[in-house]
């Protein structure tokens, strides 16, 4: 695959003060995204770098819905590279709903809660792929901060496979589990059964609530 980069006038680096700590924010222009990198600690030219590439989610990042696991995802990526020392969290624009956008993303729920329809079928039944997301702008910027390998804290295989194949060395693939719910059940099971992803805390859940899916 051709490796594609980030030219260094859509780059720009300040310190970012945060309630965990100081990182160092990394903003960059890439696949006609605005995307961000906090880098925390001492990472240039090191190996088994902890690292997280999160997937921009309004709903659950800001708004902190239940639909999903994203926003507490988030929360314990940051907590854990704090705690740890050094890290990065690499978060992408453009992949609200998979890379379907905030829109369709909503149009999908809708299906869900009115039709049972799990977060697969909801976005095929209208037409639209399941996953367009592109992970090249977080290979780049990892190059770009010189890291040599990465701990990827991630449940899902295919972005370990996706980030290897833009030259990520990926030295082992770190679980972030968050407790399951009656509201992200089903979409939690969806993603474990029909797209590959490491969730064994679905097997232990027994929901008292009926279950409702996510995007």
């Amino acid at each position: 695959m051709h490796e594609q980069t980030i030219s260094h006038e859509h780059i720009a680096e300040s310190d970012l003060v945060t309630r965990r700590g100081t990182f160092r924010a990394v903003a960059f222009r890439a696949d006609g995204h605005e995307h961000m990198a906090l880098v925390h600690g001492r990472t240039r030219m090191r190996e088994n770098v902890l690292v997280r590439v999160h997937s921009e989610c309004m709903t659950g990042d800001i708004f902190g819905a239940m639909r999903c696991e994203c926003g507490e995802q988030l929360d314990a990526a940051l907590d854990r590279i704090v705690d740890e020392g050094s890290g990065v969290l690499v978060y992408l624009r453009g992949h609200e709903g998979r890379g379907i956008g905030l829109v369709a993303k909503v149009r999908t729920h809708v299906l869900q809660d009115e039709q049972g329809l799990d977060t697969v079928d909801s976005a095929t039944t209208l037409g639209l792929p399941v996953d367009t997301r592109d992970y090249w702008p977080a290979a780049a910027v990892l190059k770009h901060l010189q890291i040599r390998s990465v701990r990827l804290m991630s449940n899902n295989p295919d972005k370990v496979r996706a980030l290897e194949e833009h030259g990520v060395v990926v030295a082992a693939r770190v679980p972030i589990l968050v407790p399951a719910n009656d509201h992200n059940v089903g979409y939690l099971t969806a993603k474990r059964n029909r797209m590959g992803h490491d969730l064994p805390q679905v097997d232990v859940f027994t929901p008292d609530l009926p279950r409702t899916a996510e995007r």
